[in-house]
């Protein structure tokens, strides 16, 4: 969708009301359906953590950004994610949080980035993450500077291939905490993206599909 076009329907996305649950479930691995439909993490005490679901033009057609992470120790070591981090103390909110962590990771500095409005939040049980999504857009190309310590590689793709039904497949994966299972995931060039990153993107998805209807 050329961008041009995409942001006519900005104004109808921000009042979409949000599906929550059901648009999670639908990328839902079936050990995390429990986590959805009731609040188990309310008595872990969570951290509290926010992304930015960026969607900017690139060539005149409209992109959403994701990050592939470096290997590290830790449970997120080179998996797919929205640009975010966990809160901190200088951070007025978790807005801020994410734009914050956009800029200190890709580079893309706050004043470039509108944020239209929060998603639904998402507990992440192997980090203990509570994590709160935000659709932002930016008007301007955007030229992305990775932290090299944290991120491998920005991966840039047309809003289309999101909305595109063929880019949902069933992959087996091992997890922290099952061995060889079946899990719905989006294929994003090679990459397998699943779990909570998957969840916000169907979210995001099911918005959109909303707004320009």
């Amino acid at each position: 969708m050329l961008f041009h076009d995409f942001i006519k329907y900005v104004p109808k996305i921000e009042k979409e009301k949000l599906l929550a649950t059901d648009a999670h479930a639908k990328m839902a691995p079936l050990e995390r359906i429990s986590y959805l439909k009731e609040e188990h993490y309310q008595d872990k005490n969570p951290r509290q953590a926010a992304v930015l679901m960026l969607l900017y033009p690139k060539n005149k057609v409209t992109h959403l950004a994701l990050i592939v992470r470096n290997s590290y120790p830790g449970v997120h070591s080179s998996q797919i994610g929205f640009p975010g981090g966990k809160v901190e103390e200088e951070d007025i909110d978790l807005a801020a949080t994410a734009l914050r962590e956009t800029h200190e990771e890709v580079g893309v500095s706050s004043e470039k980035v509108e944020i239209i409005k929060p998603f639904s939040q998402i507990y992440i049980p192997p980090s203990n993450f509570l994590v709160a999504p935000f659709m932002g857009i930016s008007e301007h190309e955007l030229t992305f500077i990775p932290d090299l310590d944290e991120v491998k590689r920005v991966l840039e793709f047309p809003l289309h291939t999101l909305l595109d039904e063929k880019t949902i497949t069933n992959v087996k994966m091992t997890t922290s905490y099952a061995v060889d299972i079946e899990v719905p995931a989006f294929m994003v060039e090679k990459y397998v993206v699943w779990g909570a990153t998957a969840m916000m993107m169907s979210e995001l998805k099911e918005a959109i599909k909303s707004g320009i209807r």
